[in-house]
């Protein structure tokens, strides 16, 4: 009897945490009432590699609207030229070209990208969703998401690509962060790291300071 009412109390437990893992995965993937729809924001790239022997930083202005897409004029720049072209001038012309083909689809947190588990642990004030990439994909990420309890509004994201960028790369940690500012989720935030045959860990990091959102000048924040 007592054996039989502690399987019945585990499974009713299981029920109600799939019940609620279901309604934050629904909350999570429900569209944003204000999406992001233009914006214009400095934003400052720093990389380096070789225990930090080459490094490179830059401050660039970046814009986008539906009719004109992706664009970016640089401020400014420091360090290594070798880092500058290849790795912070290639991770704004990837982002242009990502943007204005179909491959923005084949990134976004969606159903038909991404298995959405419940996490085996979560200590955390925030919420937690495990993710798992559809396909292998270096657009794709194998990680957790970390969102805001209330409004499900994604906070953080943290994981290791779900392919790897080449032969050299054995494998890549990202963090991307976000935040609702002028009412409206973006993104604040990204860094990698990754572990590079022959040269070591190379890191990666961008940050954004927003100026207009939405057509709305954004307050500077102090």
């Amino acid at each position: 009897m007592i054996a039989a009412l502690i399987a019945a109390g585990w499974l009713l437990q299981q029920i109600a945490t799939g019940e609620r893992h279901a309604a934050l995965v629904e909350r999570f993937l429900a569209p944003d009432q204000q999406p992001l729809l233009e914006y214009r924001a400095i934003r400052h790239l720093r990389a380096s590699t070789r225990g930090g022997k080459l490094s490179a930083d830059m401050e660039v202005m970046t814009a986008f609207d539906p009719q004109r897409g992706f664009s970016f004029t640089i401020l400014s720049e420091s360090g290594s030229g070798l880092i500058r072209r290849r790795v912070l001038l290639e991770a704004l012309l990837t982002e242009q070209r990502t943007v204005a083909s179909a491959l923005k689809h084949e990134s976004a947190l969606t159903l038909a990208n991404y298995e959405f588990l419940a996490p085996l642990a979560a200590d955390t004030a925030l919420a937690t969703l495990d993710i798992r990439a559809r396909r292998k994909s270096v657009m794709l990420v194998n990680g957790t998401l970390y969102l805001d309890p209330d409004r499900a509004d994604l906070v953080r994201v943290e994981g290791e690509l779900a392919d790897r960028p080449s032969f050299w790369t054995r494998r890549v940690r990202v963090v991307r962060s976000y935040d609702r500012i002028a009412g409206v989720h973006v993104p604040v935030g990204m860094e990698s790291t990754a572990d590079v045959r022959i040269v070591g860990a190379s890191t990666f990091a961008m940050s954004y300071q927003y100026l207009e959102i939405n057509g709305q000048k954004v307050e500077a924040v102090h």
